[in-house]
């Protein structure tokens, strides 16, 4: 059923009202955009006309969102504190903004029994218009050979300082009203584009792709060192810091 843009004006008005504040950033599209560029066994399983909406983190979720889901928390079991914290604030705006209506969340650490994942994040970014994959195709003079090098995605304001955490699709809710543009191209140079490529495949650990562009933010010194520290050891370091209390088992 196509739902008047209005109403998917209203969807994407009631996700941003409950996620912006806490440094989460919205952009809604449609199935079909993204099957369009993917083999069949990748696709996603509804009409191509029904509404989706791709969910990001900016820099700021780490303080406005992360560190106040922590505190005054106690956890038992944890797995991976971001990934419960991007499921906390995702579950609650869906529930908050629609009781009545079916949603399926997928997040972008989840698999699928064969292995692969629920869904292909960069791809469903620059389908969206949110944020420019850049991948060796976009390459006109290809200097690596045989070398696999893989894509980043770039986002117009926040260039690799961003994160794509959630993938929304509501059944039966079609967005005929909505109109596909091409995400920003913030680096369009071959130069520039080969140079990115290059950081990210070859030194990714330097944090330097991240800045192939102007950015308006980044991460702080202390998102940094949280995500530069393995991930075995980050529940850890939250302890140490005082951010995290978890419950002893018995």
């Amino acid at each position: 059923m196509a739902a008047p843009a209005s109403i998917v004006e209203g969807f994407e008005r009631s996700l941003r009202e409950c996620l912006s504040p806490f440094g989460f950033e919205v952009q809604p599209f449609k199935v079909g955009w993204y099957n369009a560029v993917l083999q069949p066994s990748l696709h996603l399983s509804h009409p191509e006309d029904t509404l989706a909406v791709l969910v990001l983190s900016a820099p700021q979720m780490f303080e406005k969102a992360f560190k106040p889901f922590l505190k005054n928390r106690e956890f038992k079991n944890i797995r991976d504190p971001i990934d419960e914290c991007v499921a906390h604030y995702v579950s609650r705006a869906v529930s908050q903004s629609f009781p009545a209506q079916k949603v399926e969340v997928s997040y972008d650490y989840e698999m699928l029994p064969n292995r692969r994942p629920r869904f292909l994040a960069q791809t469903a970014a620059h389908a969206a218009g949110a944020a420019y994959y850049y991948q060796r195709k976009d390459i006109t003079a290809d200097p690596w050979g045989n070398k696999k090098m893989y894509g980043v995605c770039m986002h117009p304001r926040y260039g690799g300082w961003f994160a794509i955490r959630a993938l929304l699709v509501f059944p039966g809710v079609g967005a005929e009203g909505l109109v596909q543009r091409d995400p920003p191209d913030c680096v369009p140079s071959q130069e520039l584009r080969i140079e990115l490529l290059e950081r990210f495949n070859l030194r990714w650990q330097d944090w330097s792709y991240r800045d192939i562009v102007p950015v308006e933010e980044r991460y702080s010194e202390e998102q940094k060192t949280y995500f530069n520290t393995p991930p075995a050891d980050r529940l850890k370091l939250l302890q140490e810091s005082g951010d995290l209390q978890i419950c002893p088992s018995y």
